[in-house]
């Protein structure tokens, strides 16, 4: 059984047993590609979490009518990103085991690699709801597989065509575009096709990775890689909300807050009421 974090995200504090979801932190920027920073996430996120209310006006829920268990973060070793993504995945591994939903708080996008690992050992038929401004389908990086450019394309060969539905792309390059094409669902630019995805995968196993650079940088300038437009911080409650709510939610994750770059704050916070909504839709 995991021990409980010293210092845990506002409202997940209850017993490991009486959890259906738990939160890790996966704080690893060892590939990031412009500013990196994204390592310490996980521990603005829950100290900035208590800047926020449990309560939430748009789903009238409660963080404490409900039982969540912050395991802390992950000792990682930035100098081997291989051992990174096998601690991931042992860690996404214990949670599953013990019949419960692993939360990961990256950390750059790569982190996600190592928890999708685990996930589709125990659920054979996965998809994967992917919110990003970028494809993140080269299949190299600078000569480098296991990269945040390259996570979606490393998660494809697990999952395979049609398993993987993207949605507010607007960066990458002309041959990942092409890639989509042929192997992902993509939708551009926003949310539009949403509805309908979810409506499509009702029923089946669901792995919701949301890098927060969706986001436009005027809501969200805290991250590695801005992009220019994007999505509004309401566009992208609405969409996890409903993808959490509607949706066999098996796993998920946060990813690419560099908290250094917004000194006011308002990234991280933005950061923590993302997971705050996602937390609530899910129970």
């Amino acid at each position: 059984m995991l021990e409980k974090n010293v210092q845990n995200f506002i409202g997940c504090d209850a017993d490991y047993s009486d959890s259906k979801i738990v939160l890790f932190g996966a704080g690893f920027d060892g590939t990031t590609s412009f500013r990196p920073g994204t390592r310490f996430a996980p521990s603005a996120i829950r100290s900035e979490s208590f800047g926020i209310e449990t309560y939430s006006p748009y789903q009238d829920r409660d963080l404490t009518d409900y039982s969540y268990f912050d395991s802390g973060d992950l000792e990682l070793p930035f100098g081997s990103v291989t051992r990174t993504i096998a601690d991931i995945s042992v860690r996404t591994d214990i949670i599953l085991s013990d019949g419960k939903i692993p939360f990961m708080i990256g950390g750059e996008h790569l982190v996600t690699f190592g928890a999708v690992m685990a996930v589709k050992e125990k659920f054979e038929d996965l998809y994967i709801v992917h919110f990003d401004a970028h494809a993140d389908l080269r299949d190299d990086y600078l000569g480098q597989k296991l990269s945040h450019a390259c996570v979606i394309r490393r998660c494809h060969e697990l999952v395979g065509d049609g398993h993987i539905f993207q949605f507010g792309i607007r960066s990458g390059d002309r041959d990942e575009f092409i890639f989509a094409g042929e192997h992902t669902e993509m939708h551009r630019f926003n949310f539009d096709g949403l509805d309908e995805t979810v409506e499509k995968l009702k029923n089946k196993n669901v792995y919701l990775t949301v890098d927060l650079d969706v986001l436009d940088p005027s809501v969200f300038c805290g991250t590695g890689t801005p992009e220019a437009e994007g999505v509004s911080f309401g566009e992208l409650r609405k969409a996890v909300t409903l993808v959490c709510r509607e949706l066999n939610i098996v796993g998920c994750d946060v990813t690419e807050l560099s908290p250094h770059y917004d000194q006011s704050g308002v990234s991280t916070a933005v950061a923590c009421k993302i997971i705050r909504e996602m937390l609530l839709a899910m129970s």
